[in-house]
């Protein structure tokens, strides 16, 4: 069991390591993606850090959300909050037992636990009427022009030509995390917290009724930069399929950013360098975390955690 002093991070990583949104997975699939995932995960518990590990739902909980649409005609449907809380069980359930047998097997005496976790958001916030996050698999642009006429869906592009689309929800930002007290215990206990998984299922609060769930999915980044502030972590270590955060991606003048001030970054944010869908959340989280008091946040590829840590791999955001 690790220290009360022992270093503490916050790992997040997206729904794609998981099940990629380019097609859609079994379940068998899923767990093999999740197992190899977790390597670098592996190495920081070999360093002796105390972890808290959130993840992405993008692709599922698009897929669950599908599922309860095509099964309408027979079931009740399920709301989008609920299908957050079904994807956080899932998905954590998945982590968890891929964890539990990667430490087996590499020796290490350290408990994984999953919690279902309850995000405050503001229940007014302009982004329910602003959709951009996006969820389920990705389609062309005929398929996504069908969906659009005969389903009503709002999507969006994927890419900078406009062939590939997704669907999108609202994402309001999240304020904070409900069971934060009992995560910080757990993990400066040493346990392995998986949580605020798929951004957290998003609730308000009524001034009559208390909590109350809403529909949208929370961006998991954001949420994650929240997770380590509460935590009282030093690092917030954001996984995603890239080696490092570019500026001017895609042009001739791209340009890959190794070590960033918070300073730097929020210049960068301001000319629009880092799109809203994609590397912005990411970006922004890192900055947040690091103006609250974080030591550093790293953004790099799922496999380069280790050299990243050292500071050969990924974007360090530093003060």
């Amino acid at each position: 069991m690790s220290s009360l002093s022992a270093r503490r991070a916050v790992v997040a990583f997206g729904g794609n390591a998981i099940s990629p949104p380019e097609k859609v997975e079994s379940v068998a699939r899923e767990f093999e993606y999740t197992y190899r995932s977790l390597g670098g995960i592996v190495e920081l518990l070999k360093r002796g850090y105390n972890l808290a590990i959130t993840h992405g739902n993008g692709p599922q909980v698009g897929i669950a959300l599908r599922r309860t649409e095509l099964a309408s005609s027979e079931l009740p449907t399920v709301p989008l909050e609920l299908l957050v809380a079904d994807t956080q069980g899932a998905i954590g359930y998945m982590i968890e037992q891929s964890l539990q047998n990667r430490i087996m097997w590499e020796g290490l005496n350290r408990r994984v636990v999953t919690l279902i976790s309850q995000v405050l958001v503001d229940e007014h916030d302009p982004a329910f009427s602003d959709p951009t996050k996006y969820i389920g698999r990705i389609y062309s642009r005929e398929d996504a022009e069908k969906y659009m006429n005969d389903e009503g869906w709002t999507m969006k592009p994927f890419d900078t030509k406009k062939e590939k689309w997704r669907r999108v929800v609202g994402s309001p930002k999240p304020l904070g995390i409900v069971n934060r007290t009992a995560m910080r215990e757990l993990v400066q206990s040493g346990v392995i917290v998986i949580a605020g998984g798929g951004g957290g299922i998003p609730v308000y609060r009524d001034p009559e009724k208390g909590l109350k769930g809403v529909d949208a999915v929370i961006d998991k980044d954001l949420v994650a930069a929240i997770l380590a502030h509460e935590i009282e972590a030093e690092e917030l270590i954001i996984l995603t399929n890239i080696d490092a955060v570019r500026i001017n991606y895609g042009e001739a003048d791209e340009q890959v950013l190794r070590k960033i001030r918070i300073h730097e970054a929020r210049e960068y944010m301001k000319q629009g360098q880092f799109p809203p869908g994609s590397m912005g959340p990411k970006v922004e989280a890192a900055v947040r975390f690091v103006e609250q008091g974080g030591e550093r946040s790293i953004i790099c590829a799922v496999e380069q955690v280790d050299a990243a840590i050292r500071g050969d791999a990924g974007t360090e955001f530093v003060p």
